[in-house]
């Protein structure tokens, strides 16, 4: 790709600007302004993606998308076969392109643009995928105007040079952002300490918010109640691995009544003479990299059947996944008929639909959640 001086100092400035500190929401604001004035265009969707189903999470950046396109957007991406859909891109060696490209220059061949594109005034798009290995982090779906020039083969490969760059910011900020909550509920971990055996001895604010949260109030009583059944395990883990005769982080994810996911972590204590003390609990809203495998495990999945799953959200046909997992097709048929049944759907379409519905969706629309709307 042959670019200029001043399109090589961009660059540069737009990969170190990925390093810098800062929320997600930031970062994609930052390199939105810094990309359009190398690749220029009209309107744009940025979304995090969840790198095990590479289905769309937060946070979100939306600019000059009009209302009402928003809320099937993912429905046609999932439901219509189209030309450029993410899960193909994903799948490809270059991680970008462009609709005109797709379609040979018939843009109206796909349902995206007759549907989608066009009564909003656009021509062409460009798609690109967020990639480090096989993990995708985000994606962009860049929008020009009718009447204005396609995007060109080297806005393409300028747009894909960024891609590995854009993938490292959003993995490290899913490892350190914690999942977003409604404005008026307790943010941050809450601390409890537990005797030896298993009684709360003290805990703040924060840690009383969630226990109550998954338990109800009085749950602070002689004895935790069932629904804190998961922090005794964690409890007795923490003291299995303090002994030696474990290994590994004490820890636990579980679902509150408001569909909110927490995480729990147990570690044992010692006092300054060396004798052992109590048991910290840590109690906190599960970040994005804790939540993702419990997604395919809400429908009783065997391990089997969850690898299955999460490589067909990834566009994987069955001759692709039944080579990866070293299974015959016939295998990968019989185990995608049995995660059909146990889902209720009866086409690959509707089982990541469905996924998305149920599990990201949500979290893409709830308050407080990191979705920007922007109009110029």
């Amino acid at each position: 790709m042959a670019v200029t001086a001043t399109t090589a100092r961009q660059v540069e400035a737009l990969v170190a600007s990925c390093a810098a500190p800062g929320e997600s929401t930031e970062l994609f604001a930052s390199v939105s302004r810094r990309l359009r004035r190398m690749v220029p265009f009209d309107g744009a969707c940025w979304f995090a993606t969840d790198p095990v189903t590479t289905l769309a999470t937060c946070p979100v950046r939306i600019e000059n998308v009009e209302s009402g396109h928003c809320e099937s957007y993912w429905d046609r991406e999932f439901l219509v076969e189209d030309s450029l859909l993410f899960r193909d891109l994903a799948r490809g060696s270059r991680g970008a392109d462009t609709l005109f490209t797709a379609t040979d220059g018939h843009p109206a061949r796909s349902a995206r643009y007759r549907e989608f594109l066009a009564p909003q005034g656009y021509g062409d798009e460009l798609r690109a995928v967020f990639r480090l290995g096989n993990g995708v982090w985000g994606v962009l779906d860049a929008f020009r105007e009718r009447g204005r020039e396609p995007f060109s083969e080297r806005e393409v490969d300028l747009v894909a040079s960024v891609g590995p760059a854009l993938a490292a910011a959003l993995r490290a900020r899913a490892l350190t952002e914690p999942a977003p909550v409604a404005a008026h509920d307790v943010d941050g971990p809450g601390t409890a300490l537990f005797d030896a055996a298993g009684t709360v001895c003290s805990f703040d604010e924060q840690a009383d918010h969630w226990f109550t949260e998954l338990a109800g109030p009085g749950w602070n009583g002689d004895e935790l109640p069932p629904q804190l059944a998961i922090v005794t395990a964690v409890l007795a883990r923490a003291h299995s691995v303090a002994t030696g005769r474990d290994h590994g982080p004490a820890s636990a994810r579980l679902c509150s009544a408001s569909g909110r996911w927490l995480a729990v972590h147990a570690s044992c204590l010692r006092t300054p003479a060396g004798e052992p003390g109590p048991v910290a609990v840590v109690v906190e809203p599960a970040k994005s990299a804790q939540i993702a495998p419990i997604v395919v495990e809400a429908y009783r999945l065997t391990p089997r059947e969850q690898q299955i799953t999460q490589a067909v959200a990834r566009g994987l046909s069955n001759p692709e996944i039944a080579a990866g997992l070293h299974l015959s097709t016939h295998t990968v048929r019989d185990h995608l008929k049995a995660v059909f049944g146990k889902v209720g759907v009866a086409s690959r379409g509707e089982l990541v639909a469905t996924l998305f519905a149920e599990h990201y969706r949500p979290a893409l629309h709830e308050d407080g959640a990191p979705v920007t709307h922007v109009q110029y």
